[in-house]
Parts: C-alpha cells; sequence; structure tokens
C-alpha cells in the first residue's frame, strides 16, 4: 500500500467504531474518463447499493456504475446506531391523515417486512452484519414517559400491525424506570459491515463502484463529475443528508447531524444487571431523542441529537465531533446505566443525516428524465433504504407493484427555507425539544412545546 493509500485508510479508519472495526478501507480506484453505463447511480450508501442490488435480480445484464465521493459507507450508512428498525419518520397516524388508512397499514407493513428482507439477502450474501433481531426497549422513566408509552402502545394495539407490550419496573433495568414498551419489530447490526459487505458483493457481480469521484452535476442522461462524465440512460441520486450539496436540491434535504459514542466492552456481570440481551437496543421517551445497542463485543454504541444545524446546509468534518454533545451522551448513559460511569469512551463520532421539510422520507422516478431519487429517512434509514433500493428498482425497470404503489412513492416534501429562516427554524426546533424535557420533568405533565411541534416532526 502505497502513502497516500495508506493514508486515506487511516482517515477512513477513524470515521467511527464501526470503520474502526471492520475490513480493510483502502479505496477503490476512481473514474478515469468518460464513460457509460445503463444505470448511473450518485452515493455508494445504502440506498445506492440496495438499488443496484435488486436492478441486477431483475436484470442481471446490466451496466451499473456506482459513483462515490469517498468510500462506500462512507456517509450515514457507514455512521449510524445499528438499528434495523421498523421506525418511519411519520408516525402511523400522521400517515393515515395524509394517505388514508389502508394506505398507512401499508407502509407501516412494507417497514416491518424490510427487517426481515435485510436479514435474508444479507445472510443469503455471506455478508455477516452482527445481525441480531432482539427488539427495542423504550425506558419510561417519570409518570410523564410512562404515559407516552402507553398511549404508544394503545395506538400500536388500534392499528393492528407493529408488536409493541408493556414491561414492569422488575424488567425495565434502566435507573428510575417505572417500565418499558418492547418493540420487538427491531434488530441491531454492525452497518459498516453491511454496507461494504454489499459492496464487496456488489462488485463480484460486475457493478463498477468507483470511489474518490466527486460528482459536480446531475442532468438527463449525464452525471458530471471531477474525473469525467457518465452517459447513462437511467440515474439514481442516493445523497440522503449530501443531497443539500447540489445546486439543484440544495433545500430539498437539511443536513442535521447525530452525534455517538461507544464505550470499552462491559463485562458479563454488568450486562446481567441491565437485562439488555446482546444485540438489544434501547432509548426512552424523552423528546430530544436518544438511542444506543448492546453491540456485539459488549459495548454500548450510543447517540443523540443536539448538535446544531450548520449556516447554509453546510456539511464539514469538524462537524462530526462536538465536545459538549459528546459530554451530554457521556452523561446521560451514565444516568441511565450507572454502572457504566466509569466505563472508558473509546469512540466518539458523527455525522449528518438528511431531514426533508415534512419530515416524509420519499421515492420518486421521473420517466421523462429518467432519474429516480430517495431520501429523507432522518435516522431511520437502514431498514428504509432497502426498501427504497427495492422500490426503484421496480421504478426503474416499470414495474407496477406493491411497492411501486405505497404512499412515499412521488411524494415530494417542500423545500426548505432560505437562510436565515432555515438556521433559525432549524436550530430554535432542536432548542424547542430540549426545552419540552424540561418542562415535562418541571411540570410532570405532558410538554405543550412538544405538542405544538408535534405536526413539523411527523406526529
Amino acid at each position: 500500500m502505497d502513502q497516500a493509500l495508506s493514508a486515506a485508510h487511516a482517515r477512513y479508519r477513524a470515521l467511527s467504531l464501526w470503520h474502526a472495526t471492520v475490513g480493510d478501507l483502502t479505496p477503490r480506484s476512481g473514474l478515469d474518463g468518460d464513460t457509460d453505463a445503463d444505470v448511473a447511480i450518485v452515493g455508494g450508501g445504502l440506498t445506492g447499493l440496495w438499488t443496484a442490488w435488486y436492478l441486477l435480480e431483475r436484470d442481471p445484464g446490466l451496466r451499473i456504475v456506482v459513483l462515490e465521493k469517498e468510500i462506500a459507507g462512507f456517509g450515514a450508512s457507514g455512521r449510524n446506531g445499528g438499528w434495523l428498525s421498523a421506525l418511519f419518520p411519520r408516525s402511523t397516524a400522521s400517515l393515515e391523515r395524509a394517505h388514508g388508512r389502508d394506505a398507512a397499514l401499508a407502509m407501516r407493513r412494507a417497514m416491518i417486512g424490510s427487517i426481515a428482507e435485510v436479514a435474508d439477502v444479507s445472510a443469503a450474501m455471506g455478508v455477516d452484519a452482527d445481525l441480531v433481531r432482539a427488539g427495542t426497549v423504550a425506558y419510561a422513566r417519570s409518570t410523564v414517559q410512562e404515559r407516552a408509552a402507553r398511549a404508544e402502545i394503545a395506538e400500536a394495539a388500534h392499528y393492528g400491525v407493529d408488536e409493541i407490550s408493556w414491561r414492569g419496573p422488575g424488567e425495565a433495568g434502566a435507573a428510575g424506570a417505572l417500565g418499558a414498551s418492547f418493540d420487538r419489530n427491531c434488530a441491531s447490526l454492525h452497518p459498516a459491515k453491511l454496507v461494504r459487505g454489499l459492496a464487496e458483493v456488489l462488485e463480484g457481480r460486475g457493478v463498477r463502484i468507483l470511489e474518490g469521484t466527486a460528482v459536480t452535476g446531475i442532468s438527463p442522461g449525464r452525471v458530471e463529475t471531477e474525473r469525467g462524465v457518465v452517459t447513462a440512460d437511467r440515474i439514481v441520486q442516493a445523497t440522503e443528508g449530501y443531497t443539500a450539496a447540489f445546486p439543484t436540491t440544495h433545500r430539498r434535504i437539511l443536513p442535521l447531524y447525530s452525534l455517538m459514542i461507544a464505550t470499552e466492552p462491559l463485562s458479563a456481570g454488568f450486562w446481567d444487571a441491565t437485562g439488555l440481551a446482546r444485540g438489544q437496543t434501547f432509548t426512552d421517551y424523552r423528546h430530544l431523542l436518544i438511542y444506543g445497542q448492546r453491540t456485539a463485543d459488549d459495548r454500548f454504541a450510543f447517540g443523540g441529537r443536539g448538535a446544531r444545524y450548520h449556516w447554509g446546509s453546510a456539511i464539514r468534518p469538524g462537524y462530526d465531533r462536538v465536545p459538549r454533545v459528546f459530554e451530554h451522551l457521556r452523561r446521560t448513559l451514565a444516568e441511565l446505566f450507572p454502572g457504566a460511569r466509569d466505563a472508558a469512551i473509546t469512540h466518539r463520532w458523527g455525522g449528518p443525516l438528511g431531514v426533508p421539510r415534512d419530515w416524509h422520507a420519499s421515492v420518486d422516478y421521473d420517466p421523462a428524465t429518467r432519474i429516480g431519487r430517495a431520501g429523507g429517512f432522518v435516522g431511520d434509514g437502514l431498514s428504509t433504504t432497502n426498501l427504497a433500493g427495492r422500490t426503484l428498482a421496480d421504478l426503474l425497470t416499470s414495474s407496477d407493484t406493491e411497492l411501486t404503489r405505497l404512499p412515499w412513492v412521488g411524494h415530494r416534501s417542500r423545500d426548505w427555507e432560505p437562510e436565515p429562516l432555515r438556521f433559525l427554524g432549524a436550530n430554535a426546533g432542536m432548542l424547542a425539544m430540549a426545552a419540552a424535557d424540561v418542562e415535562e420533568r418541571v411540570t410532570r405533565r405532558g410538554s405543550v412545546i412538544a405538542k405544538a411541534m408535534g405536526p413539523l416532526v411527523g406526529h
């Protein structure tokens, strides 16, 4: 390995716990001059790679090129919390109001089915991503949170699709928990192992994955890069939070940072006391979101919101690390599990996720321009990207299926406001969620602030 490749490998290895514990990260070769393809996919994350996989399942002869500025799995696909969940950014009730009950339930069933789809296909490919279907525990640590948990359980029972149940305080495990809800429709995994493994399998099937190739423009039949032009019959833009970097889609998606920490591996005795099984994911009912999992090697991987939105939808490496947020995460983890208070924090990382104006993820293909897009997953992308890939493959091959009739197909969120309104609104929303948590602790009643914010964040 020459010095430049060695330095690049080391830089990517430092991106996250997941990148530090996956195989070789040496960049693949980039585009070397103009070329052509049947399908050009912009973005080497899970949306783009799953799209390539399912296109080949429908037509093995397709010539597919994937263009990636960094390496496959560089972005949210390789840095997330490892939740393979049925979560969709918009609630079932919100989907029902927007699209009707049948469409909302079809969306829920498709999301739940995506968990098994990822598990089955990755196993068939021989990709071991440490996938464990152990469900999600959501702790209720106050009477207000208990009411929220029981309301969620009642809503799930009303629709009859999701399977969420109540666990009493003796089963909850977190400090101060009055109980917890348990959602069986979630698995955990090692995201970098999934995305990197999928990339390797696709290469073996003839897909050209061109790394270190920055795309500068997308137009019908043409993808312009710093290293040449790709001419293609069909194009897919799968850039999630990085969609804001393209002038034509700058205000379509807002890049919002989510940060994470990981502890050293913890003892079997500690884990027995928590009640968390290996691979189980967890959260609670606060408004400023937290999320975690017990990893395959017995660490906590724990993250949350709290990092601010940056002016002009800027995305920079320095934004991945915010000491104030990392310290907040460390304290919060210790509050939940006091036995981990002295555990060493071995990894700190972050990255941008993609937020549409109405928090409604979407997938779309325009037969006139022959350009497809998917995104706006708001951090719920591990399973949603798979559903997007299957749906895009159907759309690009003119197939009329149950997937192409789902309510997120063709949905178009309105653009985010121009600056300074975007900056003010996004950061005010973040502060409002933190204030809602304080309000509930003080008043011991459901937050008025959170109720006002609900329609803006998909509830």
